[in-house]
C-alpha cells in the first residue's frame, strides 16, 4: 500500500515547478502502478501548447476555470471544476488558465518524476525508466 500526502510531497522533489505551472507527482514509474498520478496547477494567464507524444493524459479539473483549445480541430472546451478530459489520441492542444486551476492527471506511461515539456510540449521518453 502506497499512502501520500500532498503537502508533503509539494515540499520534496515531486514537486516540479516549469514555466506557467507546477506540478506534484504523487505516483511515479518507481511505484510500479503502470501510470503516474500528479495534482498539477496551472497558473492564471498561462497559456500552455502540448503535444503529448509519448504518453496518454487523462485530467480532471478541481477547481478554477480555463479552456482547451484542440488544435486539429479548432474546438474549445471550457474547464470548470468537474470537467473531465482525455487526450486519447496524443492530441496537440492549447491549456488556456482563465484562473488559477488545480487539475488531477494521470499519465499512461508514467512519468519518473524530473519531466518537464520539450520544444514541441511533449515530456521524452527517457532511458533510465523504472519498468512498470
Amino acid at each position: 500500500m502506497i499512502v501520500r500526502q500532498l503537502q508533503t510531497a509539494q515540499e520534496s522533489n515531486r514537486r516540479i515547478d516549469s514555466t506557467g505551472w507546477n506540478s506534484v507527482r504523487l505516483l511515479l514509474a518507481e511505484d510500479n502502478m503502470g501510470f503516474s498520478f500528479h495534482i498539477t496547477t496551472i497558473y492564471k494567464g498561462a497559456e500552455l501548447e502540448m503535444h503529448y507524444q509519448n504518453h496518454l493524459e487523462s485530467v480532471y479539473c478541481i477547481s478554477g476555470r480555463g479552456e482547451i483549445k484542440n488544435l486539429a480541430t479548432g474546438e474549445v472546451h471550457p474547464i470548470t471544476p468537474g470537467t473531465m478530459y482525455a487526450l486519447d489520441k496524443h492530441d496537440k492542444h492549447i491549456l488556456i488558465g482563465l484562473e488559477e486551476m488545480s487539475m488531477a492527471c494521470v499519465f499512461n506511461p508514467p512519468l519518473i518524476g524530473n519531466e518537464v515539456h520539450n520544444d514541441s510540449g511533449a515530456y521524452e521518453l527517457t532511458a533510465d525508466r523504472v519498468s512498470g
